[in-house]
């Protein structure tokens, strides 16, 4: 038997799903459970695919893949999630360094044969993410890196982030949030002051249209004024007979 999952690192737990498939077939749920946490407990925090074989004997062997690279992503700049408004908000500015690190951890589980094809495959995620690369849309790096930018980074393989480099990511970070903070602001107090609006107008509106019951009372009256002249023409003309 084989089942292949997506669980949480080293902190797996019972589901129904799980328990459907061991269950009828006698295995113990909490000894695969308990494997599994083993295995990947150096994932933690990351969604991690594991495959559990169980042979005819009972036996558990568990296998541990790469986290997806969202998942590496967002370890490695200490993000929760990514964003839903990719153009509109950022999440984080990671350095070419912290790209290629991810990279290597994926690179056996990729297509790319090559780490810079890895590289490029990474950067790809993280506009999906919102995240920009060294302070610029991850398009402009993948550029960069055709043009030859960043060979020696990628060459030599480093992995590690500059102190100052860091620093100064983080300052340009800082600012991009702060802009980010301001346009919310504004389009909070822009969508109040529509919802003021419309609800000062929606009175006026009502009391410049008049209610049908009473359009006809006003026609009813009119009439009734009309109709006067003529019934005192009428009595002048029988008090003469």
């Amino acid at each position: 038997m084989q089942i292949k999952l997506l669980v949480e690192g080293g902190s797996m737990q019972p589901g129904p799903a799980l328990s459907q498939k061991l269950g009828p077939a006698g295995i113990n749920i909490g000894q695969v459970i308990q494997k599994v946490n083993d295995a990947t407990k150096s994932f933690q925090g990351m969604k991690v695919p594991v495959e559990v074989d169980i042979d005819s004997s009972k036996n558990i062997e568990v296998k541990v893949f790469s986290p997806p690279v969202a998942e590496l992503l967002k370890k490695e700049l200490g993000i929760e999630k990514g964003s839903g408004l990719q153009k509109k908000t950022k999440m984080a500015n990671a350095s070419i360094e912290q790209i290629i690190s991810v990279s290597k951890t994926k690179l056996p589980n990729l297509l790319s044969r090559t780490l810079e094809a890895a590289v490029k495959s990474v950067l790809g995620s993280c506009i999906t993410l919102g995240i920009l690369v060294e302070n610029k849309n991850p398009l402009e790096v993948i550029r960069d890196i055709e043009a030859g930018k960043y060979a020696k980074e990628i060459k030599e393989e480093i992995t590690e982030t500059p102190g100052d480099k860091k620093k100064s990511l983080e300052e340009f970070f800082s600012k991009v949030l702060a802009e980010q903070e301001k346009v919310k602001q504004q389009e909070e107090a822009a969508k109040v002051a529509a919802e003021a609006a419309a609800t000062a107008a929606a009175p006026e509106a009502g009391t410049a249209t008049a209610k049908p019951g009473e359009v006809k009372a006003a026609t009813t009256e009119t009439k009734t004024e009309e109709k006067k002249p003529e019934e005192k023409a009428a009595k002048g003309k029988a008090g003469k007979k």
